[in-house]
């Protein structure tokens, strides 16, 4: 799900709830706005918390493609050298059986 889908769907569940705790409060009026008060502000804090759990998840998961690219990329060094040392061994010995035919 599309994480600006979600913020805009809790805002307006927030502005929706708000409007109608206003409406329908048997509460006076000061007693209204400290519960809408407080309730946005429970909101904010949930929403703060998810999103810090969705940037500690985009961070574990680009440390973690991060490692794989740099396993990937040692990986391609060590073929690339020992295909170098195989090529260069073969030079070697084809070297020594060229001067060693005439």
């Amino acid at each position: 799900m599309n994480s600006g889908k979600v913020l805009l769907g809790l805002l307006a569940g927030v502005a929706v709830g708000g409007i109608l705790g206003i409406l329908f409060a048997p509460d006076k009026g000061s007693a209204t706005r400290k519960s809408i008060t407080k309730k946005g502000n429970d909101y904010v804090d949930e929403l703060g918390e998810k999103f810090n759990g969705f940037i500690d998840s985009i961070t574990t998961k680009t440390e973690h493609v991060k490692q794989e690219a740099m396993n990937m990329v040692d990986k391609g060094r060590q073929e690339a050298n020992h295909l170098a040392d195989r090529g260069k061994q073969k030079m070697d010995e084809a070297s020594a059986s060229f001067i060693s035919k005439m």
